[in-house]
């Protein structure tokens, strides 16, 4: 072989091999990809689901990804597996995106992956909502048990005591520690600010979340309002006293001993003491919270005609067959009790049909703002339209698509306008 057929050979070797090199670095190189638009992943019949990214390249060579969009249900039943190879240019980016069809209205999870091997992105999206049918599943006494459990808490004298509080007042407001008497003879306690202003003023009676650290109202906020903070039993001002252990578990076996009998009736309890009060206009009883406090919102409703409106956000105890087959939490540790019990499926979920929201939600007869979080994994969305969609009053909801457990910062606005205007 002559000297220049060798060089010949030689260069093509090199050449070669440097492509190799470089089409491996295009694949091992990893793309920068995020939603385009990220607010916009809720969808309606008239639309055709389609989700936009944008994938970056920050190197300095050219990039080849096959990129995999996996659509389950909120179930984790697999849908859709979807995917397309997405090329970029060194230092640019492409926008790209994927279209598809949902079966059912409801929420589903999608899984963004890169190289079929790198999870990169995850995020819930949602269609036609207001569509989810979850029908009530209550017992033929569930109205009978709720109104001889009214009756039994109407029995008990409600022996209010308020303690000032001077070192958390102010001179807009003044704050109290209140105590009082609920169902069972059980001592439950809030906080209590009230305006220094004469007259009557509307009041606001805020229902906390599950083990959440009580927390007093701002007394130099709202001055033309009062606003009440409960605590119920066993938890916040009470948790000292809690004689329930982790309280969704206990007294499983009968809706007789459940937790959340006595807890809702605290709920009307604080709608009582806000009643009895001189200063409070007793046509302008509203309530809010979220999370378990939207679940209470929502059951003081139902059984409590006092209240003019009310906004619970990503509201909890709802749908409990669904609930627990999405989320792990509170499923795994009721599921743990009832093993421990020896409580059937059966037995379990008649129990929890007394305290399901989507039992009561054909009850509720004032107005209703919901808050829900579309990314939320406590509480999921499914759960709150399950009751939400059964209310037949007045309603509105509004869905922040890159919230978990929480809303946005523009839903206080929301609620305070939804409440100036169904305020008499």
């Amino acid at each position: 072989m002559n000297i220049k057929r060798l060089f010949f050979v030689f260069i093509v070797l090199i050449a070669g091999t440097a492509c190799d090199v470089s089409a491996q670095d295009a694949k091992n190189k990893m793309l920068d990809v995020e939603l385009l638009q990220p607010e916009k992943l809720m969808f309606y019949s008239s639309q055709t689901p389609e989700i936009q990214f944008v994938a970056k390249n920050t190197g300095n060579s050219l990039v080849s990804q096959q990129i995999t969009l996996q659509i389950d249900t909120d179930k984790k039943i697999r849908l859709y597996s979807l995917s397309q190879q997405v090329t970029v240019n060194a230092n640019d980016s492409v926008m790209f995106s994927f279209s598809f069809t949902l079966p059912n209205p409801g929420f589903y999870r999608c899984f963004l992956w890169l190289g079929g091997a790198v999870e990169s992105r995850k995020f819930n999206i949602g269609y036609e909502p207001e569509a989810i049918v979850s029908l009530p599943d209550s017992q033929p006494d569930f109205d009978d048990f709720w109104q001889t459990t009214l009756g039994e808490l109407a029995a008990v004298a409600p022996e209010y005591t308020l303690i000032a509080l001077p070192e958390h007042s102010s001179g807009k407001r003044k704050m109290y520690r209140v105590t009082m008497k609920s169902f069972g003879n059980m001592e439950i306690a809030g906080y209590y600010c009230v305006p220094t202003a004469q007259g009557k003023h509307p009041v606001i009676v805020s229902y906390m979340g599950y083990g959440s650290k009580p927390w007093m109202p701002d007394a130099d906020g709202n001055p033309d309002h009062a606003e009440f903070v409960l605590s119920v039993r066993g938890q916040g001002l009470n948790e000292s006293s809690n004689i329930y252990g982790d309280w969704i578990t206990y007294g499983l076996q009968s809706k007789e001993a459940y937790y959340y009998r006595g807890a809702f009736m605290d709920l009307i309890r604080a709608i009582d003491f806000v009643a009895s009060r001189k200063e409070v206009d007793v046509r302008n009883i509203f309530v809010e919270g979220g999370s378990q406090g939207g679940a209470f919102s929502l059951i003081a409703c139902a059984l409590d005609n006092r209240i003019a409106a009310a906004a619970p956000f990503i509201p909890f105890l709802s749908d409990y067959p669904d609930y627990f087959d999405i989320v792990d939490w509170p499923a795994n540790s009721i599921r743990k009790k009832q093993a421990e019990m020896e409580i059937s499926d059966k037995q379990l979920y008649e129990t929890l049909s007394y305290f399901d929201v989507k039992n009561f939600a054909r009850r509720i007869t004032c107005p209703i703002i919901m808050g829900v979080g579309l990314q939320d994994e406590v509480c999921p969305p499914h759960t709150n339209f399950a009751g939400y969609n059964l209310i037949r009053s007045s309603k509105e909801y509004h869905i922040f698509p890159l919230s978990g457990h929480d809303v946005g910062p523009e839903w206080w606005q929301y609620r305070s306008t939804f409440f100036k205007k169904y305020r008499k």
